[in-house]
């Protein structure tokens, strides 16, 4: 099957130029400055484990269908980047989408018809060094995908094989929605706290308040989540204990590129969360303290 890889970033590098090393058919859609970037380096990826170079295929514009489009950008950069995209959409074109929190299944339904969207999610710390290089921090790679409804699909068995196999834990879903759902409440609880707090979730247990903080915040999250419809399942909540008791000096995608200066996903992983809460009536003082400061450091960021 072909595949398009809709950014090369920490995310759509990683996974895509493992696809491509494991002899899938793979090409990736990318901006000017960064097809340069490749064509000049090459697709570089360094791991805990040792490096990869790779000389990987970028297009600018698809102008033929391809079987899957793994969409792999930041939310905020989703909008711009689907008319681009069209021209990679067939009849049989499944739609696999790795970003945060749930918006974008909406917009891709919208603009391609939910024949073709699927649901999708990826767990890497993963980032992009100053020379466009991918590293992977350490050894999580998780790719997981599925149709939304949880039905059969005819294409499952095809795209099944194609996205397994190439070196990183990869698999089908019959429950991608509440798996979702599960990253969501993960991101977004370790998102809120590490940048509202402006630390590593170690440094927040740390600190005097900090384990209180860090369990009120988890268990706002919880109950939106569960107020909406989709409860985190035993094992999720596990995960997210572990996390959050951590002393470990973890943080959050989201606390990486506010301190380097860069855009955020403040709507996507955080504040449609407060919208969620205030429809189903949670209150969560700690969640939204973490919105209004992320969208203060969103509207006076240089730009």
């Amino acid at each position: 099957m072909r595949v398009l890889v809709v950014g090369a970033g920490a995310t759509g590098g990683y996974f895509g130029g493992r696809l491509a090393e494991a002899g899938r058919d793979v090409t990736f859609l990318v901006r000017e400055g960064r097809a340069a970037q490749l064509a000049e380096r090459g697709l570089r990826i360094r791991t805990p484990t040792g490096e990869t170079r790779l000389a990987p295929a970028t297009i600018k514009k698809p102008i033929a269908p391809y079987d899957i489009v793994l969409v792999a950008v930041k939310s905020y950069a989703l909008d711009a980047v689907i008319p681009t995209v069209s021209g990679a959409i067939g009849d049989r074109t499944v739609i696999v989408p790795l970003l945060n929190g749930m918006r974008h299944l909406d917009a891709l339904t919208s603009a391609f018809g939910s024949e073709h969207v699927w649901g999708g999610l990826c767990m890497i710390h993963g980032t992009l060094d100053e020379h466009g290089d991918v590293v992977q921090m350490t050894g999580l790679s998780r790719l997981v995908f599925g149709p939304l409804d949880g039905s059969p699909d005819e294409s499952l068995p095809a795209v099944t094989e194609t996205l397994t196999g190439a070196g990183f834990d990869s698999r089908a879903s019959r429950h991608i929605v509440p798996e979702m759902w599960e990253k969501w409440v993960l991101l977004s609880t370790l998102g809120a706290a590490t940048t509202l707090m402006r630390g590593s979730i170690g440094a927040i247990n740390a600190a005097p308040g900090g384990p209180s903080f860090l369990r009120a915040l988890t268990d706002e999250v919880i109950a939106v989540a569960t107020a909406a419809g989709h409860p985190p399942r035993p094992q999720a909540l596990a995960l997210l204990d572990a996390t959050i008791t951590s002393t470990e000096p973890t943080t959050s995608s989201m606390y990486r590129d506010l301190v380097a200066g860069l855009p955020v996903e403040a709507d996507a992983i955080v504040g449609d969360l407060v919208t969620e809460a205030t429809r189903h009536g949670v209150p969560t003082p700690l969640l939204a303290a973490a919105h209004t400061a992320l969208t203060l450091y969103t509207r006076t960021r240089p730009t």
